[in-house]
């Protein structure tokens, strides 16, 4: 055991105050002696033990002058040698885990340097010139040459930069190091980053003379030992630790009496004065009611990195609170969010200081909470302005809605002057960084928000205040966060924690009790993490050649690896030399060679280069570089900062983002990185990161279930308490309280008392939800019931989420195996919920989340191998093996490839026998993830019975519920957050393999470029492997053959290979089984005429020729690339000429289509489309149909070729959703795409209600008589109607006779809730007469919301608007006949293409979403030729163009389409039939060029949607009723008849002759359909310039028939 100097002995050692100073040369002594007068008791116990040459571990609070006690040693020493010493080289190395850090000490060694120079100057001796050097990831490679060229004394460095100094010539330097200082050593000591440092302190003890003496620094050890042995190896370390304790002033705040009522948020008294309406909650997709409930009880709380509901810092759903109402926050008007006043709160003791330090728990937050401090500050300065949209739009919010992205807050933009707080987080540019540390330290910045990066050992002597938002990361963390306030030597460090929930009080007051008394969480060495001995293998044999049996003993040096066996060690060494040499490993060349004969491991060629390029432990979360332009950078690209991946792939060219409390405007997204330039002034979006965070300590966890358990039992409800007031805010009665002995703890804890009242109320409330409230001793089972019937089961446990997700695992597992079924379980740190189905609820609860331990950790054991978690850490440790190499220095691998390549890895080793990187991940995840030696001894302690389970029944969620269940309804609704699609994907529920069967053909040549399949087969031809196969390796040896060859035959590669033909068929079949070969028609014979081998590559007796699934996908690629490569896009004007050729749209007297048939094909054209009645009849039909009458479209909705569909999309309030104006739709009666209507969805078959249907509705009513199948008269419907309804409906009882009542019946009610039924697209009608009364104003029937559930009597009445026959939509698409995709059609030329008969048959011609997608892309390519993002988002598609575009992507494949930039401004992915591509290429030519008048929200009208208006003086939109006129495809002219106003697009006399000309006819056919009471039409104005006037604009309008009249010029009917 290390030995340890404690205070005491120190004292006794020390007899006088400044005998240690004896140490020193008289220099150093003086110095010391006027700078600072007397040493610090850690100085006074540390400089014996350095002087006298041993390693030292130094254990002492922040300020204490640690640091320094281990340089003046080293620096009193080289003041002495450097004059003698002539050999350049380091002496000291200094190694930070931070670069803030190292950049810090690194300034700060300046001033004893100076000091003791110039005493040596003022004594008369020689004062040697000492260099210090800082080499990190920030230093330009002009100063790394400095270095090397010129070595300082004192290099101060990080452990990466010290590995990649180790592996290259610049080690040299290195040579003559005597002493080595690691900083804040907790922080390296458990993890892998440290393991990774203990293996270069090896190798540096390798290259010096001898080993160099090791001192550690850190302020927070647990334990002692541990750490020592970490800092020492094999060498013994002696620790010194005078055990004081940090002068701390630590204090709670919270700003609200009663957190639970956030809506106080709002009171002007708290948040600037701004009291406002709360807006209506949004609501959240996905969830249920109670849910739904909870969130809006949290307001709104969203994620900590990301800005979307729950999701922790690693995304997995926690309820992290520290963003708990983020999205709420709007200025001051808070929608129930606590954040308004917190923000206040903190603004407030910002300017009642110098210099304040904000730490938040994530780089988002850090981000969001700066914006709204600045935004505060300029408001209270008269600065502040609205914020507007980036976009430009109309009726704009200011937080998204969630599912467009997670960056949903948008933020000013202030000048220098009005900004107060800088961000500082890891995600910020170096220089950015560095400027905010400058000003920092120089008392320039009154405020800082960072995250860790500011956390350990930097000294920013000039801050006076520390803030902490939410509870700290642990208790190790708080305490460095806190020091760094006074951070000086005596200094007290003042501290305000803020916790943001009532749950997070409990938190904040056990870690500030634990940070009092030093309770730090332990770390724990990893032991023998593998991955890092490959990668320092790997970089130790790049340098010098290898002896195993030496290397092994260096590396047991290590304390990492000190136990490691022999065996394990010679695995790793096989792994990295090539001892896994069959196929499957072939596409990962090992680094180095293992010579047996000489024993001597050495490196292949490109070794070193590996190691330095893809080296580290830091893993690659996805992060996307952020520079300027070469032309603002001066030379080369200047770095602004990262941002995430997913963040970059929800972004677009235009954006503007806010990244170190600068704006910035996209301007270009590569492959690896984001081109911004300054966009100051603009309104800008917040970023977001993913987190991931190791979840709550055991330790801690058990401090905390104590706290609760302590404080609980002092807790006194308002009756029974008598005592003198805690701290309330006043009297009140009705409160709980604490007594006296636990009101003085949680004052002495520094809770103020609005903090104490809330606590109290939280566990008064827990304890009267739970009976009991959840502790350390006491493990609390909930079972609540929600909404839709399922249970939730709440564990209630504090112990963390490293014991809680192998606890979730295991009970995961136990739901399946035992009751056949998956559950969703979710792990928090506060427990885990559990989701059961309904008619679950009687599961002993008690006995699922029980184990024996034994049985526990074997389950553990067995599934995590199945879980994501390993996958993801397998990646990881793949990466630190160099198996995932970064292709050039600098360059990041995008996450998807990485995962790729680490799939076919674990793929490969999963089928060798204790692969290595197997075995690390798992004890990664089993070691260093979760804590299941915790877990153990928590399932034994509730087995026997020192730790009890109570079970209790709630009826809705107790308050520590809702904070898990908040949780819980992150991950669901996180969604969301999947890339837009993929998403859609999953809301299509398309299968790909049941796609490709209905797409599918063997015969896929057509697709195949034959010039791009030589040139991949040359390519592939010319692939060397790093190992050979065994001759009996036949599987082997076809997998490299198929991998590197183009189409084959079978034939081909039994010759090829000198295979039994049985061997090679065999072998061909299980390739093929297992997806890997493809079996078809690639190329054909006649390609290759003249080809010597033909034969070879043309298909056998068969037919049947084979191609490996990657090299298709290679070839298909470059086919289908230089295939788009040959297409020209048209402007959109041509485009909409042919669009309107397409539809068969004409100039008045000139459409294409006559009589019925030509109607059915406009129709089923136009299918889905949702329109008013009127725009349909007076517009959008007659601009097709010649000579169209309303009767022809009477007689095919009565034919039942047609059915019509009510829309109440866009139809304003639900109040008004029967008004004149609503939409409709027409579908072919046998079309798939007739959309399925939930609420018929549910009613049974045969018109029989369920039993027990208490929600007996009249629109309830009205669809169980409809589900029949029948067709009813209004009055035949009302009457069935009225006797189901009386039949199942609730009676009513009078409450003053008790007397049973009938069930009241109105025919208005009725009406109201029939026509509610139709524009919810539930119930039809055989005309539609009905539909165009009420667009007359006929008979007019209001359908409120709620109207159907009203109970009054009116005389019965059959009004116009009821007359047909009435009938129910098909609840579900199997309900109909299979689309066979050909009604209609003909013999025209642009009948559909038929893909949606492609895979007929494929499936039994069951209505299946593949054939839903298929035909909705069938109708798109029907009604516009080209499906582009535009085009698709004019229409309301299910999960719109990411939904569409698997299906799209799969039809190219198959030939079907063509993908390519048809039409200019449309974007890159444009899919076309090819005869619609020479279509378009002959447009001019084709095409009319007449002038069109269309209404503005004619599916054929591109202006305002695909294509932007062009520009007027006006601001034309597209609403129902007003007329855009193209003249050869341009628009010429906007007229909007309601308003009275024209805008002109060109004012060309040519083309706005001709254009008012067809305004004038268009108007008079819209006149002579809506009847003798439309007397004309007037336009008052055009392009603001009153027509009262004689001009050009007159005079052509009354060439076209206007004339002139008071109000400017009229149209007569």
């Amino acid at each position: 055991m290390a030995p340890r100097v404690a205070s005491s002995e120190a004292a006794g050692i020390i007899e006088h105050m400044y005998e240690c100073l004896d140490l020193f040369s008289e220099p150093t002594r003086a110095w010391f002696k006027h700078a600072f007068g007397e040493p610090t008791e850690a100085q006074q116990a540390a400089w014996p033990a350095i002087h006298a040459g041993g390693n030292v571990l130094v254990i002492a609070p922040t300020g204490s002058g640690k640091t320094l006690s281990a340089f003046l040693s080293a620096i009193d020493r080289l003041m002495g040698e450097r004059a003698a010493r002539s050999a350049k080289g380091v002496t000291v190395l200094y190694v930070s885990p931070l670069k803030a850090l190292a950049v810090d000490v690194a300034k700060n060694l300046q001033a004893p340097l100076e000091g003791i120079s110039a005493q040596c100057d003022a004594m008369g001796l020689h004062a040697p010139a000492i260099a210090v050097a800082t080499r990190s990831g920030d230093t330009t490679p002009k100063e790394r040459r400095a270095i090397v060229s010129h070595p300082p004394d004192i290099l101060v460095t990080t452990p990466e930069s010290l590995y990649l100094l180790l592996t290259s010539k610049a080690r040299r330097i290195l040579k003559t190091v005597g002493t080595v200082i690691v900083d804040e050593v907790h922080a390296l000591a458990g993890t892998k980053r440290g393991a990774h440092l203990a293996l270069s302190l090896e190798r540096l003890d390798l290259l010096t003379a001898g080993p160099a003496q090791r001192i550690g620094l850190s302020a927070t050890v647990n334990p002692a030992g541990e750490v020592a042995r970490f800092l020492g190896g094999a060498r013994p370390v002696t620790i010194v630790d005078p055990s004081s304790h940090p002068a701390m002033d630590l204090r709670v705040v919270e700003p609200l009496a009663n957190m639970r009522d956030l809506h106080s948020a709002d009171a002007p008294s708290r948040s600037s004065g701004a009291g406002v309406q709360r807006p209506a909650t949004p609501h959240i997709s996905g969830v249920t009611p109670a849910m739904q409930r909870l969130a809006e009880r949290r307001g709104l709380a969203v994620a900590s990195e990301n800005g979307n509901s729950g999701a922790g810092g690693a995304r997995h759903g926690a309820a992290s609170a520290e963003a708990a109402g983020i999205a709420g926050v709007r200025d001051d008007r808070a929608s129930g969010s606590i954040w308004p006043v917190v923000e206040r709160s903190v603004l407030d003791e910002i300017l009642a200081h110098h210099t304040t330090l904000v730490f938040v728990n994530s780089r988002g937050l850090a981000e969001r909470l700066t914006a709204r401090l600045n935004d505060l500050y300029a408001d209270m300065r008269g600065a502040g302005h609205a914020i507007a949209s980036p976009e430009g739009r109309e009726g704009f919010a200011e937080h998204y809605d969630a599912v467009v992205g997670s960056t949903t807050m948008l933020v000013q933009s202030h000048g220098p002057d009005d900004v107060i707080a800088m961000a500082h987080h890891g995600s910020v540019s170096k220089d950015r960084r560095k400027q905010i540390e400058e000003q920092l330290k120089h008392g320039r910045l009154r405020c800082v928000v960072a995250t860790s990066s500011l956390e350990l050992g930097i000294d920013m002597g000039s801050v006076d205040l520390v803030i902490q938002i939410a509870p700290p990361l642990s208790v190790a963390s708080g305490l460095q966060r806190v020091g760094r306030a006074d951070h000086r030597v005596g200094g007290v460090s003042h501290a305000l924690f803020y916790p943001l929930t009532r749950e997070q009080i409990i938190g904040v007051a056990a870690s500030v009790e634990s940070m009092r008394s030093g309770d730090i969480e332990p770390l724990a060495i990893p032991r023998n993490p593998l991955d890092i001995l490959a990668q320092q293998t790997v970089a130790a044999a790049a340098m010098d050649d290898l002896k195993p049996d030496e290397w092994y003993a260096t590396v047991r040096k290590a304390a990492p690896f000190a136990e490691l066996d022999r065996d394990v060690f010679d695995a790793v060494m096989g792994m990295m030399t090539g001892a896994y040499n069959t196929e499957e490993f072939s596409a990962f060349r090992p680094a180095l060679v293992w010579n047996h004969e000489d024993d001597i491991i050495s490196a292949r060629p490109g070794a070193q280069r590996l190691a330095v390029t893809s080296g580290g432990t830091i893993p690659d979360r996805g992060l996307y570089t952020v520079v300027l332009p070469e032309a603002d950078a001066g030379k080369g690209q200047r770095r602004v900062g990262e941002l995430d991946e997913e963040m970059v792939y929800e972004s677009r060219v235009g954006d503007v983002i806010t990244l170190g409390t600068s704006t910035w405007q996209i301007q270009e997204i590569t492959r690896d990185r984001v081109v911004v330039t300054p966009a100051p002034g603009c309104t800008a979006r917040l970023p977001f990161w993913h987190g991931e965070g190791d979840g709550r300590d055991a330790g801690f966890g058990a401090a905390k279930g104590r706290f609760i358990r302590e404080v609980t039992k002092g807790l006194r409800p308002a009756s029974t308490y008598e005592g003198p007031d805690t701290g309330a805010a006043g009297p009140d009665g009705g409160k709980p309280r604490f007594d006296d002995g636990t009101g003085r703890r949680l004052r002495d804890d520094g809770l103020d008392g609005n903090a104490i009242d809330n606590l109290a109320a939280l566990l008064a409330e827990q304890q009267a939800a739970t009976g009991v409230v959840p502790n350390d001793r006491d493990l609390v089972i909930e079972r609540c019931p929600d909404e839709e019937g399922d249970w939730r089961i709440v564990l209630h446990s504090p112990y963390g989420r490293r014991v809680h997700e192998p606890w979730a695992m295991a009970i995961t597992d136990r739901l399946r195996q035992r009751y056949g079924f998956d559950g969703q379980v979710y792990a928090a740190d506060d427990g885990i919920v559990i989701r059961l189905p309904d008619g679950e609820g009687t599961i002993p609860v008690r006995e699922l989340v029980t184990f024996d331990p034994d049985d526990l950790q074997r389950i553990v054991e067995t599934q995590v191998g199945e879980s994501v978690l390993f996958a993801a850490r397998f990646r990881e440790c793949a990466a630190r093996s160099l198996f995932l190499p970064r292709t050039e220095p600098g360059k990041r691998v995008p996450l998807w490839q990485q995962r790729l390549r680490a799939a076919q890895l674990l793929n490969a080793a999963r089928l060798k026998r204790n692969f290595p990187l197997l075995l690390e991940t798992a004890r990664e995840c089993l070691s260093d993830v979760y804590d299941l030696p915790a877990l153990r001894r928590i399932m034994t302690g509730l087995n026997a019975g020192t730790i009890a389970m109570h079970v209790a029944d709630t009826g809705t969620p107790s308050p520590l519920a809702e904070n898990l269940l908040f949780g819980f309804v992150g991950s669901v609704m996180y969604q969301y957050d999947v890339p837009q699609a993929e998403r859609s994907t999953q809301l299509l529920s398309m299968d790909p393999d049941v796609l490709e069967r209905l797409l599918g053909t063997t015969d896929i040549s057509a697709v195949l470029d034959p010039d791009v399949i030589a040139e991949v087969e040359g390519r592939l031809a010319e692939r060397t492997f790093w190992n050979e196969l065994a001759e009996d390796d036949v599987v082997g040896r076809v997998t490299r053959y198929v991998k590197t060859h183009g189409p084959f035959t079978t034939d081909r590669l039994i010759a090829d290979l000198h295979l039994d033909a049985e061997d090679a068929v065999h072998t061909l079949d299980r390739l093929s089984q297992r997806g890997v070969l493809l079996r078809g028609t690639f190329l054909r014979t006649a390609a290759r005429s003249g080809d010597a081998d033909a034969q070879g590559t043309g298909s056998s007796h068969d037919g049947t020729q084979w191609l490996h699934r990657d090299v298709f996908r290679r070839i298909r690629a470059l086919s289908l690339a230089k295939a788009r490569k040959t297409i020209k896009p048209v402007p959109p004007d041509v485009y909409q000429t042919f669009l309107l050729d397409r539809q068969g749209v004409g100039p008045v007297g000139g459409a294409r289509y006559q009589g019925a048939d030509g109607l059915m094909r406009v129709l089923e054209q136009l299918e889905g489309v949702s329109l008013p009645i009127t725009v349909w009849e007076t517009s959008v039909l007659p601009a097709r149909v010649a000579d169209y009458t309303p009767a022809m479209l009477d007689e095919l909705l009565a034919g039942g070729d047609v059915i019509w569909v009510g829309d109440d999309a866009g139809d304003g309030p639900s109040s008004e959703r029967g008004r004149h104006d609503g939409r409709i739709a027409f579908h072919p009666a046998d079309s798939l795409l007739i959309p399925a209507h939930p609420d018929a969805a549910t009613r049974p078959a045969g018109g029989d209600a369920r039993a027990g249907d208490a929600a007996s509705t009249i629109p309830d009513a009205i669809l169980g008589v409809l589900a029949s199948g029948g067709a009813y008269r209004a009055d035949q419907l009302a009457m069935m109607t009225r006797e189901r309804w009386r039949h199942d409906g609730a009676e009513t009882v009078d409450p003053r006779t008790g007397e049973i009542l009938p069930s009241p019946w109105s025919d208005r009610q009725f009406e109201e809730a029939l026509w509610s039924l139709v524009w919810r697209g539930a119930v039809t009608n055989s005309s539609l007469t009905p539909v165009r009364a009420l667009g007359a104003g006929t008979g007019t029937v209001r359908a409120p919301a709620r109207a159907a559930r009203r109970r009054i009597r009116v005389q019965p009445r059959i009004p116009q608007t009821m007359a047909g026959l009435w009938s129910a939509i098909a609840a579900e698409p199997e309900e109909r006949e299979p689309y066979d995709g050909t009604t209609g059609h003909g013999g025209d030329p642009d009948r559909k293409t038929d893909v949606t008969e492609a895979g007929a048959g494929a499936d039994g011609g069951a209505v299946t979403p593949e054939r839903l997608a298929i035909a909705r892309v069938d109708a798109l390519l029907d009604r516009y030729g080209v499906i582009a993002q535009p085009l698709v988002d004019k229409e309301d598609v299910p999960g719109g163009f990411s939904g569409l575009y698997p299906v799209l992507k799969r039809m190219e494949e198959h030939d079907m389409l063509v993908r390519g930039l048809f039409v200019a401004g449309f974007g890159a992915a444009q899919f076309a039939v090819r005869d619609t591509v020479d279509a378009l290429r002959d447009a001019d030519a084709s095409h009319s060029r007449s002038a069109i008048a269309l209404d503005a929200t004619d599916p054929a009208a591109l202006s305002g949607t695909a294509v932007a208006w062009p520009d007027s003086a006006g601001r034309p939109t597209r609403r129902a009723g007003t007329l855009v006129v193209l003249v050869h495809g341009r628009p010429v002219l906007y007229a909007a008849p309601r308003s009275h106003h024209l805008l002109a697009f060109d004012h060309d006399e040519s083309a706005l002759r001709p254009a008012c000309d067809e305004l004038a006819y268009t108007l008079q056919r819209r006149m002579s359909y809506t009847g003798p009471s439309a007397g004309g039409v007037t336009f008052a104005d055009l392009d603001g310039e009153p027509l009262t006037q004689r001009n050009d604009a007159t005079r052509i309008l009354h060439a076209a028939g206007f004339t002139p009249c008071p109000q400017g010029m009229k149209l007569y009917r």
